[in-house]
């Protein structure tokens, strides 16, 4: 058995080492020099190494170069596509993950700096820090499924104050004409770039930054696209011929005891089923709308703290779904957590806005192939051991928890 075992992971690292030979040359060909895409190569390979911090002085060193000009060159200046990297990493990614269960996800993440020079750095909030704190912030799509998650898309957000100061943005490489546009117009941009790609996606869902977004809510249903996003408690919406606050409501229905609470899963955890008690309401929805639209609220068992949602749906879409709709929203904190743990997301050195394209795109990148790695394993052992994911209710099998492969 143990020799049997053996030829089996040798077989599968020659046919993983072949694949990450494939999507290196893959890439390469966004690149116009050949030395470019040596380059490009070597960084994706650094990716993946067990460097400390994956920079472009530890990725050259690690690599055994005297100074790190040529990863810096392929950062700033090079001659590569970007997007087309990018692309090219979405479709790997949903080769790997797609279902017709699939939800698109919208978030963000802060990367703390020091100084003002980087692009689009100010004292904003960062969730990272979980405070007001001197940051860039990069809002991020991902995809999820039964399979696993990935990222798919990137956008850096430029405040204001960057837009209206052009000599500034000059300086950090940021062409004229960039100009700043809200967090939740950059998401749905992204949003709407992969349903036109025909990527696979049941729901759309994000945090209360999102959902409050009456435009990004609006473009959704025009294309008669399912979301559950969550909002915060100003947020309007019409029930009847009545205007109502989503903070009265929560305060109504929590001192009501004839409310029907369901108890059901939002999908799985760390430690099992994420349970919390569910209510919806359906809404004035506009009549030429293909679906419904739902108030959606989530209570905590423990505190009772109430979370409001507003969702549009099939009428047919039973209050389970809308739960589990609303917890895949998880998905994105492990791609973040993964990115910045293992592949250095956030651990760059580059000030031009270019620079943090390129860099956050190769991450992608190198995330894609291992998405793709462990979604392979977690197939071979689904057959193995004959489990059928489609049998459970959740988003991703409660024993995908903590799968990962060590980089290469």
């Amino acid at each position: 058995m143990g020799e049997a075992w053996q030829d089996e992971w040798e077989g599968d690292a020659r046919d993983w080492e072949a694949a990450w030979a494939e999507w290196v040359a893959e890439l390469g060909g966004y690149a116009k020099r050949f030395e470019t895409r040596e380059w490009l190569a070597a960084y994706l390979q650094g990716l993946l190494g067990g460097v400390e911090r994956r920079n472009c002085w530890q990725l050259a060193e690690a690599r055994g170069e005297a100074h790190p000009y040529g990863f810096q060159h392929l950062l700033g200046r090079a001659r590569w596509d970007a997007d087309g990297v990018r692309d090219a990493a979405r479709a790997r990614v949903i080769h790997a993950l797609a279902d017709a269960e699939g939800v698109l996800i919208v978030d963000e993440t802060g990367f703390l700096k020091k100084g003002r020079h980087s692009a689009g750095v100010q004292r904003q909030d960062s969730g990272t820090a979980g405070r007001i704190e001197n940051s860039q912030v990069g809002v991020f799509l991902a995809y999820a499924s039964c399979w696993g998650q990935g990222l798919i898309d990137r956008a850096l957000f430029l405040p204001e104050a960057w837009s209206a100061d052009r000599a500034r943005c000059q300086r950090a490489g940021i062409d004229d004409d960039v100009a700043h546009q809200p967090k939740t117009e950059l998401a749905r941009e992204m949003i709407l770039r992969a349903l036109d790609a025909g990527i696979p996606a049941r729901w759309v869902t994000g945090d209360a930054v999102y959902g409050e977004s009456d435009r990004l809510r609006a473009s959704l249903e025009e294309r008669n696209q399912p979301y559950v996003l969550a909002v915060s408690g100003k947020t309007y919406f019409w029930q009847g011929g009545v205007q109502y606050a989503v903070r009265d409501v929560l305060a109504a229905l929590a001192t009501d005891p004839q409310t029907a609470w369901a108890r059901l899963s939002a999908g799985a955890g760390g430690q099992g089923p994420r349970e919390y008690e569910w209510t919806c309401q359906p809404i004035n929805t506009p009549p030429e709308a293909i679906g419904q639209r739902y108030l959606l609220v989530r209570r905590t068992l423990d505190e009772g703290r109430l979370t409001a949602y507003l969702a549009f749906a099939p009428v047919t879409c039973s209050l389970a779904e809308l739960a589990l709709a609303a917890g895949a929203r998880w998905a994105i904190e492990r791609c973040f957590q993964e990115t910045k743990s293992q592949l250095g997301l956030d651990q760059y050195e580059v000030r031009t806005w270019h620079g943090w394209y390129r860099h956050i795109t190769l991450v992608m990148a190198a995330y894609a192939f291992l998405v793709g790695c462990r979604q392979r394993v977690l197939k071979k052992n689904l057959y193995r051991f004959q489990i059928d994911p489609s049998r459970s209710r959740s988003p991703w099998p409660t024993f995908a928890v903590g799968y990962g492969l060590s980089p290469l």
